[in-house]
């Protein structure tokens, strides 16, 4: 097998791993600390961004192949501990308001207008705290008018 094939797998399967750490931190400590029904699989496929995860499979696989191995272990190590830190209650919750929520949003329906923060958006409802009602609502995204 060539280096360049190997240092691609190697690299896709470190990028996998340490990718799983980061969403399930993010699925402990901001998913399930607001109550929101996601699966982690959905959570996983719907917020992955392909860009991002090859330029890390390029990077770890050529630093694991090609790089001394002193080296290769210790970026290793530091990203293997950087994307375990999600699984921190802090560091979870807090890049998961970075990915995930998005603050003081005006939802309109039909009837009514909403206020608030988005905690959610996911395939088929929005899960929002409305500022009004003091209290987490799930709106189904057919009956949301306009752009959020």
């Amino acid at each position: 097998m060539s280096k360049i094939i190997q240092a691609f797998l190697t690299g896709l399967f470190f990028t996998f791993i340490f990718d799983f750490f980061l969403f399930l931190g993010i699925k402990e400590n901001y998913i399930d600390f607001h109550n929101i029904e996601v699966y982690y699989n959905i959570l996983f496929a719907d917020h992955q961004n392909i860009f991002i995860f090859f330029f890390f499979t390029v990077i770890i696989g050529f630093v694991v192949i090609y790089l001394p191995n002193k080296i290769a272990i210790t970026f290793v190590g530091f990203l293997a501990l950087l994307s375990a830190s999600t699984l921190l209650p802090p560091v979870g919750q807090k890049l998961g308001e970075m990915i995930l929520m998005q603050k003081n949003i005006t939802l309109k329906t039909k009837k009514f207008s909403y206020h608030g923060d988005i905690y959610y958006n996911g395939r088929k409802n929005v899960t929002f705290y409305d500022y009004e009602l003091k209290k987490v609502i799930i709106l189904p995204k057919n009956k949301i008018e306009g752009d959020y």
